[in-house]
């Protein structure tokens, strides 16, 4: 099983961003998948979900209506488009399924 997260960066407020998760070793259309995130000092917390058929989707509060959690079940991907960026935005950003964690991308929101 492997989960491997691309696309962090650093990213002015206010800016944009794309996570990718490319996943491999499971039937991913099978499977939920999940963003979450860890920032210093700060427990991980989840960010988003998508079911397997991406029929139903959750967002955390703090990220409600600037990010949007997708996935390709072609290509065995699921995103997280970021919008409105925010330094509180700053952490590092895991790809989660039931059978593993990818080892994450950093995202640095900064002036």
């Amino acid at each position: 099983v492997q989960l491997v997260e691309s696309g962090g960066g650093l990213v002015q407020p206010g800016g944009s961003l794309r996570l990718s998760c490319a996943v491999s070793g499971f039937t991913f259309s099978s499977y939920h998948m999940r963003w979450y995130r860890q920032a210093p000092g700060k427990e991980r917390e989840l960010v988003a979900t998508i079911t397997n058929a991406g029929n139903s989707i959750y967002y955390a509060d703090s990220v409600k209506g600037r990010f949007t959690i997708s996935r390709d079940n072609a290509k065995n991907t699921v995103y997280l488009q970021m919008n409105s960026l925010k330094p509180e935005d700053t952490a590092v950003y895991y790809c989660n399924s039931a059978l593993g964690w990818g080892q994450g991308t950093q995202v640095t929101v900064s002036s």
